[in-house]
């Protein structure tokens, strides 16, 4: 079964989950053929492996504490801080503490 998308003008809560991050599950928001948008979710110690994709990218702390790392830098990332990757740059991602990150992926033309 295909994810339920949001559409456009419809209306995205991004808010932070506060005392129900804990259940919370990583979800696709939207999908267009030029922009994705997800909420990572990752309790304390969990992260994605390193790896990199097409577009440029943005992690935007929701809630918690990250970090997000690449070959050459690492960034911690708070509660409304925001860092921006070029595309096919490789990073990694973990949690310090129970997270909640909004991910937007520019998808390259086709």
């Amino acid at each position: 079964m295909a994810l339920a998308h949001a559409q456009p003008l419809d209306v995205i809560d991004v808010r932070p989950l506060g005392p129900a991050l804990g259940a919370a599950v990583t979800t696709s928001l939207l999908k267009t053929p030029s922009l994705q948008l997800m909420r990572l979710v990752l309790a304390a110690g969990q992260g994605l492996p390193e790896h990199s994709v097409a577009g440029a990218i943005t992690v935007h702390c929701l809630e918690g504490q990250a970090s997000v790392s690449t070959p050459t830098r690492t960034c911690h990332l708070l509660a409304g801080h925001l860092v921006v990757l070029d595309g096919s740059e490789r990073h990694d991602v973990k949690a310090v503490t129970d997270t909640s990150l909004l991910v937007t992926v520019l998808l390259p033309a086709r």
